[in-house]
Order: C-alpha cells, then sequence, then structure tokens
C-alpha cells in the first residue's frame, strides 16, 4: 500500500510539472548589429497591449500599430474596445479621432501628443524603436539590453521569431519622467506573420 500510494505521488508529480506553462519561442536576445536591414522595411503592422507611467499618471490599453512609409496609425482603446482612439501620423502631421465628430488635428505632433496625454511621448522615435532600431541620423549608444538615444533608454527584454526576422516582444522606454511598456502579441512584415 505504501509502495501504491509513492508511484501514485511521483505519477502526480510528473504530470503537474508537464502541465506547467512554457513559453511557445525560447526569448531571444537582441543583437542591433543584425537589425540594420530592417530600415528597408516598408510595411508592418503589430497587435499587442502598452503601459504608460508617469509620476503624475499612468494608464494601458490595447494597440494595433499599422505603418507604412511616412505614415503610422495606432489605434488605442481600453477592455472590449471601449474608448478608442485612433491616432494617424504622417510626416509632419498628426491627426486624433476619438469617433463621432471628435477629431483633432495639429502639424507639431511631438508636442500635441504631450498636450493630450499629459505626457512627453517620442513618437517619431517610437516608431523605430517599436522594430528594434534607433532612429536614423541621431546618436545612440548600445546597451546590453538595448541603447539610448537622446533622454530615453530603450530595453528590449524579450525578442521573438517572426519568419526569418527576430523582432520585439517585450520592450521599455524610459526616461526621467515616463516609463512606456509594450508588449507585442502579433507581429506582421508585409506578408510574414506570426504570433
Amino acid at each position: 500500500m505504501q509502495r501504491c500510494l509513492s508511484i501514485i505521488g511521483l505519477l502526480a508529480t510528473v504530470l503537474l510539472t508537464a502541465c506547467s506553462t512554457t513559453p511557445e519561442l525560447p526569448s531571444q536576445p537582441y543583437l542591433k548589429s543584425e537589425r540594420s536591414h530592417l530600415y528597408a522595411l516598408q510595411q508592418w503592422s503589430l497587435e499587442g497591449r502598452l503601459a504608460l507611467s508617469a509620476k503624475q499618471d499612468s494608464w494601458s490599453a490595447n494597440m494595433a500599430w499599422q505603418h507604412q512609409v511616412d505614415n503610422e496609425q495606432i489605434k488605442l482603446s481600453g477592455p472590449l474596445g471601449q474608448g478608442a482612439v485612433l491616432i494617424r501620423l504622417s510626416k509632419d502631421q498628426v491627426v486624433i479621432d476619438r469617433g463621432g465628430k471628435n477629431v483633432q488635428t495639429s502639424a507639431e505632433p511631438e508636442q500635441f501628443i504631450e498636450q493630450q496625454l499629459g505626457m512627453a511621448v517620442p513618437i517619431h522615435s517610437l516608431r523605430y524603436w517599436v522594430v528594434g532600431l534607433p532612429e536614423p541620423g541621431m546618436a545612440f549608444f548600445e546597451t546590453a539590453e538595448g541603447f539610448k538615444q537622446g533622454q530615453w533608454l530603450i530595453a528590449y527584454k524579450e525578442m521573438q521569431s517572426v519568419g526569418k526576422q527576430i523582432m520585439p516582444r517585450k520592450m521599455t522606454v524610459m526616461n526621467g519622467q515616463l516609463r512606456l511598456k509594450v508588449m507585442v502579441d502579433e507581429w506582421s512584415l508585409n506578408d510574414i506573420k506570426a504570433n
């Protein structure tokens, strides 16, 4: 009887261990030297979540981001799509559409986003950072997990395979005032899809 209970206990332990969750793909390291070819990427999209926190405020949202050359479309929404906001960004113009007739436009995207959020978010740089690249034409310094550009530290906490590419899965962008966390659930690179 004692031996039977020991065997049942051992089997239960093995089964519980087998059921524990493991990531689908092992986390890949961030390597800037292997990313330069991504500057040529003309079109991509991602779906995921973001969390923004500053000393005075914090919030989180679901995010769907579509990128084409000189054209960004970022949809932010709460649970079940509530409170959706669509941000369209072209060369030097931003349009924020909160639905209905609540549409605002500005020729100064960075300042306008700061006005709307109450926090300075580097929206132009973010379009590069989210794919794991420094903004071109600006100095940057590599770090163990990413790079520092301007006043911002960009850290890639986890990378994932998307077709033949290695793309960010979890990243943090921060300066002394603000922390932005991005978690990408699904990437689409032209016709390459992965989640």
